[in-house]
């Protein structure tokens, strides 16, 4: 009884065998290939903290069959353990890898971590009939480095700025208020007024006085001219009632005669 069961169990055993590596054969992994490099101007691989870290991604699809490009991410480890640190972003595309045609897809991540050599691991998923598969394209040591400080920096100059500005106003709001101030005796303006007296000749009039020189010469003139006519005319009107007096007076004493 046992040994009937015994063989029972290795019979089903070794068909589920069958059955799996059959499915592998019928369904293999499609052929994909995937690299990942940094730009040339970092050709020593360093990851620099609080700074957008990019590498370029080619996937080339030999399979022949359709293949849709799912998703790119990646992973931080130790290098000594290779445990996990961080899972790093996760980038979805959900494209279809042409055949025989290399696509470069940018990778692009940023890292705080504590300087020193890294294992930083990156690979792409993919999915065909409904099956996905998951292609290494970088698994290598880096290393993480801190940015180089500068002083023309414009972050870093930005900051102090602010920084001292809020210090500043810190500052002049607690000494403006707990401070105690002396306020200063306002002195008196005192206002002293000359008169000065009056230069040359002054001609009075029933109304008041007023100074020659401050009147303009042209103006003068006509006042000077006007009166000469005055007293010329004024000459001439006592010649004439003269004369008319005399006149009548002859034709009086004509008549009377």
């Amino acid at each position: 009884m046992r040994f009937g069961t015994l063989l029972t169990s290795v019979l089903s055993l070794a068909t589920l065998t069958l059955a799996v590596a059959e499915s592998v054969e019928e369904h293999p992994a499609p052929e994909v290939l995937a690299t990942a490099a940094f730009p040339e101007s970092n050709a020593f691989n360093h990851v620099v903290n609080g700074e957008k870290n990019t590498l370029t991604i080619t996937a080339e699809n030999k399979s022949g069959r359709n293949v849709t490009l799912l998703r790119v991410a990646g992973a931080l480890l130790n290098a000594d353990t290779n445990v996990v640190l961080k899972n790093l972003t996760s980038s979805k595309y959900g494209i279809p890898l042409i055949q025989d045609v290399k696509l470069q897809i940018p990778y692009s991540f940023h890292s705080e971590f504590k300087p020193g050599d890294h294992r930083l691991t990156i690979w792409l998923e993919h999915s065909t009939e409904g099956d996905t598969y998951k292609v290494e394209a970088y698994d290598s040591v880096i290393t993480i480095v801190d940015p180089e400080l500068s002083i023309f920096d414009l972050k870093l100059l930005s900051t102090y700025a602010i920084v001292a500005a809020l210090l500043g106003g810190l500052l002049y709001y607690v000494y403006d208020t707990f401070v105690p101030h002396t306020k200063k005796p306002r002195a008196k303006k005192t206002s002293n007024v000359t008169v000065s007296d009056p230069v040359g000749t002054v001609t009075a009039t029933g109304a008041g006085g007023y100074q020659e020189e401050w009147i303009p010469e042209h103006h003068l003139r006509k006042s000077k001219s006007a009166k000469k006519q005055g007293a010329v005319s004024g000459t001439s009107g006592d010649e004439l009632s003269a004369v008319e007096t005399s006149g009548t007076e002859g034709k009086r004493r004509k008549g009377k005669k």
